[in-house]
């Protein structure tokens, strides 16, 4: 099958670093640079140290110090009740939103004008890889669900992303799982960047970058690693991070897009890499739902 997508953009440079090993005899080190083709930023592949064994990496590491510290944590019931800030009623007059167990309420140090946490339920440590898609779905449903009221509210903040930080080795600052959705009317650099660049792949091909991107992975196979529903998996072309994984939903440009099958679908994916990552004795992981297009109809 021929994709939109040439092979060009894929660009790789391989060069060689000359040096002397410890015994004195002269060697060699290819290192592959790679162009990311949706971002333009660079990644530099060392192949001399893919044998090697990482510091810690033997074994899944212990529970962090405050996997019991259940009465301290805000977002254990039923401290959660009253340590936590209320909605404006004018997203939700409830001032907390629920969805089967998850509950979102305003984040207490926003990163942006709309800035909430969505908890998947009253457990306070899991293990990476062992939540439920039930309650990763009705988490993720609860944060489209604020975006949606967000969007009626106020119109312009179309700048929206849902993340993850899982447990504190991810950069997590509370071991309690759970999500974070933002919207805001200035975009983040990411946001703006991107955005430009899918709006130019749009008026060169009219098509959508992201589902070029995907049909080129799925035809090739090289990073393709499967479906689930709608989402296509692959291994990161260009990584920036340990093991970075991508999900593209084709055609959809939104957050607000999506139906409950394609969320779940979504939280299917995302439970199957955490065991993946729990496989290779990774304790935590970051997730990133970032749409390239909200201020256009044109599909990606």
């Amino acid at each position: 099958m021929t994709t939109p997508i040439p092979d060009s953009w894929f660009s790789i440079t391989t060069v060689r670093a000359r040096l002397m090993e410890p015994s004195g005899e002269p060697a060699d080190r290819i290192i592959q640079i790679r162009v990311n083709p949706i971002s333009g930023r660079t990644s530099r592949i060392t192949f001399s140290r893919v044998n090697e064994k990482e510091a810690g990496a033997g074994r899944l590491p212990s529970p962090p110090p405050d996997a019991q510290q259940t009465a301290r944590c805000p977002f254990c019931r039923p401290q959660v009740l009253v340590r936590t800030p209320q909605l404006i009623p004018q997203i939700h007059p409830a001032g907390r939103m629920t969805r089967g167990e998850s509950l979102l309420f305003p984040n207490l140090f926003p990163y942006g004008v709309y800035s909430a946490v969505s908890l998947f339920d009253n457990t306070h440590f899991v293990e990476i890889g062992t939540a439920t898609e039930n309650r990763y779905t009705d988490c993720l449903v609860n944060c489209a669900e604020y975006l949606k009221r967000v969007s009626r509210h106020d119109p312009p903040a179309t700048y929206m992303a849902i993340t993850q930080n899982h447990l504190p080795s991810a950069g997590g600052s509370m071991v309690h799982p759970h999500l974070q959705v933002h919207a805001d009317r200035i975009g983040s650099n990411h946001h703006r960047f991107l955005y430009d660049r899918a709006l130019s792949h749009y008026h060169a091909t009219r098509r959508g970058m992201l589902s070029d991107y995907a049909a080129h992975e799925i035809s090739t196979g090289d990073r393709y690693i499967g479906s689930t529903g709608p989402w296509a998996w692959m291994a990161a072309f260009a990584p920036e991070g340990f093991f970075e994984i991508w999900a593209i939903c084709s055609g959809k440009t939104s957050l607000l897009a999506l139906d409950e099958s394609e969320w779940r679908h979504l939280a299917a994916g995302m439970i199957r890499i955490q065991k993946l990552y729990r496989s290779l004795h990774r304790y935590g992981g970051a997730v990133q739902l970032r749409p390239l297009g909200e201020k256009r109809p044109h599909r990606l």
